[in-house]
């Protein structure tokens, strides 16, 4: 892939960013368990937030591929960080599409700002991948909506400043054909969030947000009523290529890192990197994330032709944390006994991208996605 100097630049303030402030203090934002929201205003104010956002959104105008280079670099330094540029790509082009434009004016350039944060809720506890069986309930009452129900899985759960929910208006036979698509302001009355002790991932505050009566004007809706499940996931194509190369980014750090040891590192008189049991699987390893990496440029080369990228997208998702958790823990391994301590971030980040193997659609669903895009809804068991 040829870069542009465009593209090299950006980049290039990426690298420097997640190397210089994020890698560092990797590890000590774990222990602290809170985002940091002065550092996501840093980036805003970097221009490394929504650089695919129209600039009179406060973006760049940048196509997919720059988008996903700057996720990736993030991602080096640290993958939970990088989950924010990531959700503001997803949830602001969600906004700009189908929001009033005085929502989306009021928005989206808080977030690319990085005063805002935006939580997209669809999973809900009776179903995660059967993500259109809803129990969540929005009744029209004149010119409101009043919802009810729970939202859980939710990353930026307890930190967002707003939330983008799916809730059911329809029949629930319906199923999809029933979904609308809200934008819903955290302060807003009746809402209550909840936190999990996750294994990974901890500063993202993944947990549940309930709504009791919630009440929000008809033009917090998203798009037509009954249509939101439809018009809105079309997005997550775009986001399942940026997650790839999140993984990609992380893998590529404990990569480096192990390398660095395997020249150093000293066995039976010489540096354990000149032994093929170290370097191979290492070597194993670089091969299956450039393998990786190249797909998920090539899903948003496509979404920047406008070009069908549904099965490439799913690819990217299912194989972006797996090779990357393989590679991590190869990388582990690498350190020996020195590895299997928390000391230093291997650990974290198998936990840490493990969570992407669940979270955004299971590597199942991809699976079925791409068997549908090549032959059909036989793909289908009834």
């Amino acid at each position: 892939m040829v870069l542009t100097e465009d593209q090299k630049a950006l980049q290039e303030t990426a690298r420097r960013f997640a190397r210089e402030r994020l890698l560092p203090d990797y590890q000590k934002r774990e222990k602290i368990g809170i985002l940091d929201r002065e550092l996501i205003s840093e980036m805003g104010r970097l221009g490394l937030l929504g650089v695919d956002l129209p600039e009179e959104f406060g973006g760049l105008g940048a196509d997919s591929v720059t988008t996903g280079l700057i996720a990736e670099e993030l991602a080096y330094g640290d993958f939970n960080v990088s989950a924010v540029p990531v959700g503001i790509s997803l949830n602001a082009a969600i906004l700009m599409r189908h929001a009033k434009p005085e929502v989306a004016r009021e928005w989206v350039p808080r977030m690319t700002r990085g005063e805002a944060i935006v939580a997209i809720c669809l999973t809900e506890p009776r179903g995660g991948s059967d993500a259109s069986n809803l129990q969540l309930r929005a009744r029209r009452d004149g010119d409101h909506y009043v919802i009810n129900g729970e939202k859980t899985s939710i990353t930026f759960a307890d930190c967002a400043d707003a939330y983008l929910i799916f809730a059911r208006t329809g029949q629930p036979d319906e199923g999809a054909k029933g979904v609308s698509a809200f934008f819903i302001p955290g302060d807003t009355p009746g809402i209550s969030r909840t936190r999990f002790d996750d294994l990974g991932s901890i500063i993202i505050g993944r947990g549940s947000v309930f709504f009791d009566d919630v009440r929000i004007p008809v033009n917090h809706r998203l798009g037509d009523e009954g249509k939101g499940f439809t018009q809105v996931m079309q997005g997550f194509d775009y986001s399942r290529a940026l997650i790839g190369l999140q993984c990609c980014g992380a893998a590529q750090a404990s990569l480096d890192e192990a390398w660095a040891y395997a020249k150093e590192r000293e066995a039976f008189g010489r540096p354990i990197g000149q032994f093929q049991g170290v370097s191979f699987p290492l070597s194993e390893g670089e091969s299956h994330i450039a393998a990786v990496r190249q797909l998920c440029y090539h899903t948003l080369a496509l979404r920047d032709a406008a070009m069908p990228h549904t099965s490439e997208a799913a690819m990217c998702k299912w194989m972006g944390p797996k090779y990357a958790f393989d590679v991590i823990h190869q990388c582990l391994l690498t350190f020996g006994h020195y590895g299997w301590s928390k000391d230093l971030p291997h650990q974290q980040r198998m936990r840490d991208v493990s969570g992407l193997e669940i979270g955004d659609g299971t590597a199942a669903v991809m699976k079925l996605i791409i068997a549908r895009g090549r032959i059909g809804r036989a793909a289908v068991q009834y």
